[in-house]
Parts: structure tokens; C-alpha cells; sequence
């Protein structure tokens, strides 16, 4: 699959932008405040029908505009005709597909692969548990249907639970255990669920990791994930320790009406050479660990789907060394259609580029010419 044209219109500081692709690597070139990541942005809304920079639609609007346009031909057996358009009037979004509307956005994911390799990556490797589980679960969502459906009717059960546990804790509702027994049997059963499906991808997914690290790294450094899961490492008697667990935090639970137990609350462990990533990774290694991990998140997407996915590189290049950004570049060339941002294209020595490839050059009038 690859993304031959988009179009922008009222998006941040694109008036009406329009942008032919190379099948390969291309290259967004210009200045700070040209509008290059929004490019992206609006390349993932077509795939995912969100934004990778915000949660509110209305903050993508052009000032002094009352909604966005953007429109995109993917080509791949056959050609997609996709367009989204949001509202700040209603605040309301619509994605059409070949000229049918899509009512139901969770239909979209998946159907459009895609990989996003970007600065904010770093909250993957060193921020909380919940960028990490946010990464796994968007890689699996897009591999897997049904794993999309569980975490949908998760968080369903979760915020159905949330609510009767603060009307037990406010003491304005009565109920009996039976209740409350029964959100717990169907938290247990989707969670199981879901934690083996997270199971089964680390095993899947370490492999490629570890393949990527190989090709750039040759043998310096041997990645790795672990995933902590409730009852520790043990995945032999998942719904026992689910259970248990429910039973100790019962009271806790009540007390604070919040949901302590379950695969909303598990971490991934990243490590290099057996050793912790956020404790004891250098920024090098952090910079790397979070471009591999895009790369085999490419590889597992390709394995798994049968298709090719598109890949996103927005302004990665700056934070890498030579030898490391060189060794990148190559590594592009492995995979189909990549579409990367960049600030200065004087110093380009170390990209690789074939005469098939693009450049694109953004102006701050909004003007596109190519090179």
C-alpha cells in the first residue's frame, strides 16, 4: 500500500495543500513552522480518523475557520479514495470511504497500516506504564480485530464498574454482591483475554526487535520486552490470579471507586543487555530502543496483515548521530513507502536516495515544489 496524493484544506497553517508522493521515500524539507508535521498528521488521520498530535479535533482547525478538509488516494490492489471532514460548529467528524460514509471509526483501523516514528516517541521508553501499554495496544489494534473489539468492551466494563463503585462509595446506592460480581466476571474474562493476546505478541514481536538491532547495531546491544502482568510472570492461572486479586482489592477498590486490578494496569519492561531501559539507558540508547521498536513494529504489521504499511519519520534524523543516522537511512530502504520530515537538507550526505525517490520542498507561503 502507498499513499499516492493527499490534499489539506484549513488544517493549522495548510490554506489548501496538495502533495503528490514518490511509491518510495520522500522527503518534507523546510523551515520550523511550515506546516511538515501537520503533513503527517493529517496522513495519520486518514489511516487511524485521529489526530497523532491531539485529542481534540478542534485544536487542528485553522484560526479564523470553522472545520478541516483532507483528502487522500491509497493505492494498493486497488485504489482507496478516503476523505475526513471535521465540524467545530457541531464538533462532529466524518470519514468516507470511496464516497461511503464510515459510521463506525473503529471499522478504519487496521484497514490502512501505519507506523509513526516521531520525538514524542520518548514517552514510550521513559514515561509512564500507560505509554507503553497506549504503544503495544495500537499495534495489536491494527493486526487484530479482535483484539481492538476486547479493549473496546474493556474499557466499556471498566467504566461501568468505575461508576457503580462510586455509588457504593457514596453510600447512595444499595447493592448486593451479586452486582458487583458480575462486572467482575466480565472484567476478568476480557482482561484474560486481552493479556494473552499481549502475551502471545511480545513473543512475536521480540524477534523483530531483536532483527532490527542486529542490522543496525550489529551485535553491540541485545534488546528486550518483558511484560508484568497481575499475578507477576505466571500466565498458566491467569483467571485465578484475576480473581484473587479482586478479592484483596475489594475494599481499596470501594474506598477509592477505582479499578486497581487488570490489564489497564500492567507494564512492559524494555531493557538493554539485561539491563533497565528507563533506569539506566544513556538518551543514545533511548533514541534507539524507540526507533527499533517503530521498525519492528513495521515488520510485525507487514508479517501480520500481508500488507505494507506506511511509514512516518518526523524530524528523527536531528537527534541521531552520523554513523547511526546513516545506518537509518539505509534500513529505509527495506521497507515500501516512507514519508519523513525533515529541517535542513543541506547536510544529507548520510541519506540514501535512489532516482525513484522525492523531494518535497515547503515553503512558508504554503507553496510545495519538488526536487
Amino acid at each position: 500500500m502507498f499513499l499516492s496524493s493527499i490534499i489539506l484544506v484549513n488544517i493549522r497553517k495548510h490554506i489548501e495543500t496538495k502533495i503528490d508522493f514518490a511509491k518510495r521515500l520522500n522527503y518534507i524539507v523546510g523551515e520550523n513552522g511550515v506546516g511538515k508535521t501537520t503533513i503527517l498528521e493529517a496522513i495519520y488521520y486518514l489511516c487511524t480518523t485521529k489526530s497523532c498530535l491531539t485529542s481534540s479535533d478542534s485544536e487542528a482547525v485553522m484560526i479564523g475557520e470553522d472545520g478541516f478538509n483532507i483528502k487522500g488516494n491509497l493505492s494498493g490492489i486497488t485504489t482507496e479514495n478516503v476523505q475526513i471532514c471535521y465540524s467545530a460548529v457541531e464538533n462532529k467528524k466524518r470519514y468516507t470511504l470511496n464516497n461511503k460514509q464510515v459510521n463506525r471509526f473503529s471499522e478504519v483501523i487496521g484497514k490502512f497500516p501505519l507506523v509513526l516514528l516521531s520525538p514524542g516517541d520518548h514517552s514510550i521508553t521513559q514515561g509512564y506504564p500507560a505509554e507503553r501499554r497506549k504503544f503495544v495496544d495500537s499495534v495489536i489494534s491494527q493486526s487484530s480485530k479482535t483484539y481492538l473489539d476486547l479493549l473496546i468492551e474493556y474499557n466499556k466494563t471498566l467504566r461501568q464498574r468505575s461508576y457503580l463503585l462510586n455509588r457504593i462509595r457514596e453510600n447512595n446506592y444499595s447493592y448486593n454482591d451479586d452486582e458487583l460480581e458480575a462486572w467482575n466476571e466480565r472484567l476478568i474474562k476480557t482482561g484474560t483475554e486481552i493479556i494473552k493476546h499481549r502475551i502471545d505478541f511480545i513473543l512475536e514481536f521480540v524477534p523483530h526487535i531483536t532483527k532490527s538491532y542486529k542490522t543496525i547495531l550489529s551485535q553491540k546491544e541485545k534488546p528486550d520486552i518483558q511484560y508484568y502482568f497481575i499475578g507477576g510472570s505466571d500466565s498458566t492461572n491467569l483467571e485465578k490470579s484475576f480473581r484473587n486479586l479482586l478479592k484483596e482489592k475489594a475494599s481499596d477498590e470501594i474506598r477509592r471507586a477505582t479499578n486497581l486490578v487488570g490489564p489497564h494496569k500492567d507494564d512492559f519492561i524494555f531493557s538493554i543487555n539485561d539491563m533497565n531501559l528507563k533506569n539506566y539507558g544513556s538518551q543514545g540508547q533511548h533514541k534507539t530502543f524507540q526507533t527499533m521498536l517503530r521498525f519492528a513494529e513495521y515488520f510485525y504489521l507487514k508479517e501480520k496483515t500481508g500488507d505494507t504499511p506506511l511509514f512516518l519519520l518526523d524530524d528523527v534524523f536531528g537527534e541521531l548521530d552520523a554513523e547511526r543516522a546513516s545506518a537509518i537511512s539505509n534500513y529505509l530502504s527495506t521497507v515500501g513507502q516512507a514519508i519523513i520530515t525533515l529541517t535542513d537538507f543541506g547536510n544529507s550526505s548520510f541519506l540514501k536516495m535512489e532516482k525513484e525517490d522525492k523531494v518535497i520542498k515547503l515553503a512558508m507561503d504554503g507553496n510545495v515544489s519538488y526536487a
